[in-house]
């Protein structure tokens, strides 16, 4: 295991700045991921890590010792560092012990030792009955298991992993998230992932860092993050999220374009605000504070997404999936609010939602 200490880490490509200020420790055993959209900075943060590229300026250190920063600099295959890459980048003239052992193998570690390493890693990846195979004969879910198995064979103190399931279909993604996470736990090692993913962010981490044009919107435990975010870009970026114009004074917010429609807020921002409402928040109730026409329904088995039309605002409604049943197109409906979030209207949200391709 290893901590990961970053001092006021820049990255500039020319004139072009990637990365700004980036100050933060990263545990021993924490699963830490670095979230945002394209361009953001995440994997060139990644890559510093790694060694492959070098920072601008600051510090990095991998426990206590200093690695990048100055005029140190050492090299990526002496930072005791594992990596998995978006692409599998296993040898298809190699089997899957021989890929899994090649670490080892440039190291001249010796036969019997490296027979050892490559049964336990691949018995942690579930591979072991796939030692002799190719891999045109396996998955792609087994392909990146090899990737894995190989980042990991070497013993490393941090695992640092780039977008590794992007290639992968929907059903084998979420299964490699749990497995990753499971491996993780098991070893107990350090690890660094990124990922443009928000789910693979919640469903993963100890703590995530949302990265917009180089600069950390906010860091903190996933449930942190999604419940309560620093500003609009993290409400919009983590999690389902509609934002609604409203004008906030004595006790209520009052929306103009929802026929006026209101409900009471004693917080403490007056004036005109952005409210931020999770659609999982809002529920059908004969009692609800806002009142709509319902205009599509979505049925995906476990839930019904639905929108409603309040007033000349489309909002979006996630029921359970048996309310799709009991309503139709075009009726008449009310909604209870169950959590908002609030922030000053100050276009923000405009300007951050401007993402970097």
């Amino acid at each position: 295991m290893a901590t990961v200490t970053i001092k006021h880490v820049t990255k500039a490509f020319g004139d072009n700045v990637v990365l700004k200020e980036f100050n933060e420790t990263f545990q021993e055993g924490e699963f830490i991921t670095l979230l945002g959209p394209s361009g953001c900075g995440k994997t060139t943060m990644l890559r510093i890590i790694a060694g492959f590229e070098k920072p601008t300026t600051g510090e990095l250190y991998i426990d206590n010792q200093l690695v990048s920063g100055g005029k140190t600099f050492i090299p990526p295959e002496k930072r005791s560092v594992g990596m998995v890459f978006q692409s599998y980048a296993v040898w298809p003239h190699m089997n899957v012990f021989d890929n899994v052992a090649y670490p080892l193998t440039i190291k001249k570690v010796p036969k019997a030792e490296i027979k050892k390493s490559v049964a336990h890693v691949l018995e942690i990846v579930h591979l072991s009955q796939y030692a002799e195979r190719f891999p045109n004969q396996l998955s792609g879910g087994q392909q990146q298991r090899v990737a894995l198995a190989r980042a990991l064979v070497a013993a490393p103190k941090l695992l640092l992993l780039d977008e590794p399931l992007s290639n992968l279909d929907a059903k084998l993604r979420e299964s490699m998230r749990f497995e990753i996470k499971e491996i993780q736990r098991q070893l107990g090692i350090t690890v660094v992932y990124v990922t443009h993913d928000q789910t693979e962010a919640m469903a993963m981490s100890d703590r995530i860092f949302l990265i917009n044009r180089g600069v950390v919107q906010q860091c903190g435990s996933p449930e942190e993050i999604y419940n309560h975010p620093a500003n609009q870009f993290v409400a919009d970026f983590l999690g389902k999220v509609d934002f609604f114009k409203g004008e906030s004074a004595n006790g209520r917010i009052v929306f103009p374009k929802m026929d006026g429609q209101s409900f009471a807020y004693n917080g403490p921002r007056t004036g005109k605000v952005e409210v931020a409402v999770r659609p999982e928040n809002l529920y059908f109730a004969e009692d609800g504070i806002l009142e709509g026409t319902l205009e599509a329904q979505y049925y995906l088995g476990d839930v019904d997404d639905c929108r409603v039309r309040v007033g000349e605002t489309l909002v979006r409604v996630i029921a359970n999936g048996y309310e799709y049943k009991k309503l139709t197109n075009g009726q008449k409906v009310r909604l209870g609010v169950r959590d908002f979030m609030v922030f000053e209207d100050d276009g923000s949200l405009e300007q951050m939602l401007q993402i970097q391709t």
